[in-house]
């Protein structure tokens, strides 16, 4: 059964998992980019995860209320308690991002709940019909989206303290004679 319901998988699909390895080993490594770049991954999974919720559950309360309460729970956790990772980059309009493992998780979390759900829909229909079921696979993607909408928020947050701190730094005047007369007269 499993081999049938790995060579039954479309090809997007193992295009998609592809993709997000890979975007999730780019996001292990420290690197430079644009604020703007940073939008994209969240993004991008806030809208896949969405998108199978109504696909699969429908645009009802119920699955939308789940996938919603999981989302903001997740971003508030995410945004309070974790370290943005970021510091300033080395030209103007850069950041540098930490690197971390967790967004590949969270990529990994996404796909494999949507992968496992299509599966058991296909297997068993009347299951997008179950309130426990939908309840849980919504709720979850919403926590897996969460995640990345805490983490954006946390590192805008993070960067405009940078910016507030670069901009002052560049505003008080830098006063070297005090300092070299003060040493010289102890």
């Amino acid at each position: 059964m499993l081999i049938q319901i790995v060579t039954h998988t479309p090809f997007y699909v193992w295009a998609i998992l592809a993709l997000l390895v890979y975007r999730g080993v780019v996001a292990m490594r420290g690197r430079e980019v644009t604020i703007r770049k940073l939008f994209i991954i969240p993004v991008i999974m806030l809208a896949l995860s969405l998108q199978d919720v109504v696909a699969k559950f429908g645009a009802e309360f119920m699955p939308l209320s789940a996938w919603a309460g999981g989302a903001v729970l997740m971003t508030l956790l995410v945004w309070k308690f974790s370290s943005a990772g970021i510091s300033a980059g080395a030209s103007p309009g850069l950041v540098r991002v930490h690197g971390s493992w967790a967004p590949l998780a969270m990529m990994m979390a996404i796909f494999f709940t949507k992968y496992a759900t299509a599966v058991t829909l296909v297997i068993k229909p009347l299951a997008s019909h179950d309130p426990l079921f939908s309840t849980v696979v919504c709720a979850s993607l919403g926590i897996f989206s969460g995640y990345f909408l805490g983490r954006l928020a946390g590192t805008l947050q993070c960067w405009r303290s940078i910016q507030k701190s670069t901009s002052a730094a560049l505003r008080q005047p830098i006063c070297f004679e005090p300092a070299l007369s003060s040493t010289r007269g102890a």
